[in-house]
């Protein structure tokens, strides 16, 4: 059978009508069969071309994630980077410098004479003045103290008695009686709770720059000990949590033993607390907190913080941006136009309280925009929408449709969870050099100290110090335990 491109009319006249018809209608099907066919092998290509970009981002994220210890990537460099250094013009800034210090503060004074002879001439030399210069410099040599602990019975018991001094951390005695400073302790607890570093690092740390001898062990040891002590400024730190007016919690993957947990952090308006639990669920929240607590809640869209009905819900929308952008990045044509639209409408609400902050509208013109983004919201969000992704997301934010812009009218709110998500960082950057805790007793340990360490730096003071005052006052009549929050 002869295909219709073979077909060859010589003479139309002798060709009958119904037959020529019918070829013309042959040649027309087998156009549009080309035309088909060509824009099937355009969709193939098109397809074959995202279905490789597809498997080389899996295996990107596949390697990234058995690469745990890799640092954070951002892509590669930029082709025209900012120039480092300071800004130029008038808003250039000072410039740094170390300020003298007091002269009750200089240990010694050293002399840098003149010589006696010139080096390029040889000739006399005159002296003119004397300028000072100060220098800074750490101990190498430990300081190693003993105190004479009397030690008597009571006359009227006989109880045995012993005396303490104000710098001790123990009464221990006996193979007991060499111990490390309370400024040693808690220089151990901030360089392995705050800085990182192992327990291992942290003794060559010590060998290395004080020239005090410490095990691993010894390290371990008293980081236990000091989260121990500091217990009493735990529970206080879980007060001020329950007393906020405000919270932003997060939570992250975490390791026990090898087997996975979850870090969680709470951060309120002066203090920020930790916990470490098996799940992911808020019920560690709930056990500090109340399920009854009427303050604000900043999070992300974990299900988990739904429970706290009494209290007033933000939504993060540093997620919900994301989410959007990751999308309209994929989009093509018209489906372009929803996450624009969420993404300008999200925007808005974000730059209008800022402006309210540098004082250019009032808070009742803040306040008054609510009812607008509001409404706009949900005409976005109520339509059902083709796209599975998009019906997805349209769900989740009609499920919330009351807490997306909680921050415009209460502008003291924030509208993202960076707070926790800062707060969460330190120990996301810890847990890539040690993994996590071994026990639970390290585990509570860890928690305890990150509260107290994270408030500290929360409400201005030096852990360092706080840790070693605590740790003086354990046990000592003599001294008051140190508070760690000023009762509000």
């Amino acid at each position: 059978m002869a295909t219709v491109a073979s077909i060859k009319v010589c003479d139309p006249v002798s060709v009958p009508l119904g037959v020529l018809e019918e070829l013309q209608q042959l040649r027309a099907q087998f156009a549009q069969l080309r035309q088909e066919n060509e824009r099937l092998r355009q969709d193939n290509e098109r397809l074959q071309r995202e279905l490789g970009q597809a498997r080389a981002d899996l295996e990107q994220a596949r390697r990234q994630g058995k690469r745990q210890a890799a640092p954070f990537s951002k892509g590669p460099p930029k082709l025209r980077p900012q120039r480092p250094g300071r800004k130029p013009g008038p808003r250039h800034g000072r410039h740094g410098h170390r300020l003298p210090p007091s002269p009750d503060a200089v240990a010694e004074v050293l002399e840098a004479p003149l010589p006696d002879t010139c080096p390029g001439c040889g000739g006399p030399v005159q002296e003119t003045g004397v300028a000072p210069q100060y220098q800074t410099e750490i101990p190498r040599r430990p300081l190693t103290r003993r105190f004479d602990v009397h030690v008597g019975r009571c006359r009227g018991c006989g109880r045995r008695l012993q005396g303490r001094h104000p710098l001790q951390t123990s009464d221990a005695l006996g193979a007991a009686a060499a111990q490390v400073g309370p400024d040693a302790q808690a220089a151990v607890v901030a360089l392995n709770k705050t800085f990182g570093l192992s327990h291992v690092k942290v003794a060559q740390v010590f060998q290395a720059l004080f020239d005090i001898r410490l095990t691993r062990g010894a390290s371990a040891q008293i980081v236990s000990r000091a989260a121990h002590r500091l217990e009493p400024a735990d529970q206080e730190v879980c007060q001020e949590i329950k007393a906020s007016g405000r919270l932003t919690p997060d939570e992250t993957g975490w390791r026990v033993g090898g087997r996975p947990a979850w870090l969680h952090a709470w951060v309120g308006e002066r203090a920020t607390c930790y916990a470490i639990e098996e799940q992911r669920r808020a019920d560690a929240l709930e056990a500090v907190i109340g399920r009854d607590w009427a303050g604000t809640m900043t999070h992300d869209g974990f299900s988990s913080y739904d429970r706290f009905t009494a209290a007033e819900h933000q939504q993060c929308l540093g997620h919900v941006l994301r989410r959007v952008r990751e999308l309209a990045a994929q989009a093509t044509g018209g489906a372009v136009h929803y996450p624009r639209r969420l993404i300008a409408l999200f925007t808005e609400a974000i730059h209008l309280r800022n402006r309210h902050l540098r004082g250019e509208v009032t808070a009742q013109e803040l306040s008054a925009a609510r009812p607008r983004f509001d409404e706009r919201l949900e005409r976005l969000a109520r339509p059902a929408r083709e796209v599975p992704a998009y019906e997805t997301l349209s769900e989740h934010l009609w499920k919330h449709l009351d807490e997306w812009f909680t921050f415009v009218e209460h502008p003291e709110v924030e509208p993202t969870n960076w707070e926790a998500e800062q707060a969460i960082r330190p120990a996301v950057v810890n847990r890539k050099v040690w993994g996590g805790n071994r026990t639970w007793a390290g585990a509570r340990a860890q928690e305890v100290l990150m509260s107290v360490l994270g408030t500290c730096r929360r409400a201005g003071r030096s852990g360092l110090e706080f840790v070693s005052q605590t740790l003086r006052a354990f046990g000592n009549p003599l001294l008051p335990r140190p508070v760690l929050l000023t009762p509000r």
